[in-house]
């Protein structure tokens, strides 16, 4: 089978992630009726590994390549069963962080303060290193800052634990707004290399103008005080009227002897 480096590209679109890439590394190594692509392969590997890639795959690869030189045809499906559990077991090591961005108001309302909060989970093995939070999605001429950062950093987070981040920012416009996801960067190991991720994002959403929001929600003292003020007249003449025909009417007259 000869070997063609569009042929690897096409197993790298088809397969999703790291272990996949390494996988079909082993997958076509099992398949090659020679080990001539030996070169073609490690050229192409070597840029997986520039892309982020860990040396175990290589290492997974290197396997693969000895499985396929060292046991007979028959065996070959066993040595790819074996290693391929030996890749999973090794792809699960490592920390692996799960990120969410949330927003604690019910209304985002202009000139008033907006709450939003980070929330980052370990779900993996061993404690995430070099932690840093990102979050650009807010331009300084529709936002102001009133208290946290939009940037920082933890030195680790230990597994099976989570931090929080809270900010609290101020729009200064009224209008539609998307609120996008926040970037967030991790060593998954010591050595490894940087791991980017996102959290989630909350979607588009309306700022209700000052005036609007006071409209809707507002107690309405003063709206309610100059009401009363302007119906007085209307209701307390009448009373007054009222009450002196009743006092005149309703006295008693005296009997004379």
């Amino acid at each position: 089978m000869p070997w063609k480096s569009t042929d690897f590209r096409g197993l790298q679109g088809g397969f999703g992630g790291k272990l996949a890439n390494g996988t079909a590394l082993v997958a076509y190594t099992l398949l090659c009726e020679s080990g001539r692509c030996f070169d073609e392969l490690k050229r192409s590997f070597d840029g997986l590994c520039k892309k982020g890639l860990s040396e175990r795959f290589w290492w997974f690869y290197m396997l693969g390549l000895t499985a396929h030189l060292l046991f007979p045809p028959k065996m070959r499906l066993l040595a790819f069963v074996v290693l391929t559990l030996f890749a999973v077991t090794q792809a699960e090591e490592g920390a692996r962080l799960l990120a969410s961005k949330s927003l604690l108001n019910r209304y985002a309302v202009e000139g008033r303060d907006l709450t939003l909060q980070y929330n980052i989970y370990n779900v993996g093995s061993s404690a995430a290193l070099d932690v840093e939070l990102s979050d650009d999605s807010f331009p300084p001429e529709d936002f102001g800052i009133v208290s946290g950062m939009l940037n920082v950093k933890w030195d680790r987070i230990a597994p099976a634990s989570n931090v929080s981040h809270t900010v609290v920012l101020r729009p200064l416009k009224a209008g539609y707004f998307n609120f996008t996801s926040a970037t967030i960067t991790y060593l998954a190991q010591e050595d490894g290399p940087v791991v980017i991720g996102f959290t989630s994002a909350p979607g588009q959403g309306g700022i209700l103008a000052q005036r609007e929001f006071d409209r809707r929600f507002s107690p309405h003292f003063l709206d309610w005080a100059a009401f009363g003020v302007m119906t007085l007249p209307s209701i307390g003449i009448p009373l007054l009227l009222w009450y002196s025909s009743k006092r005149k009417y309703d006295t008693p007259k005296t009997k004379k002897n």
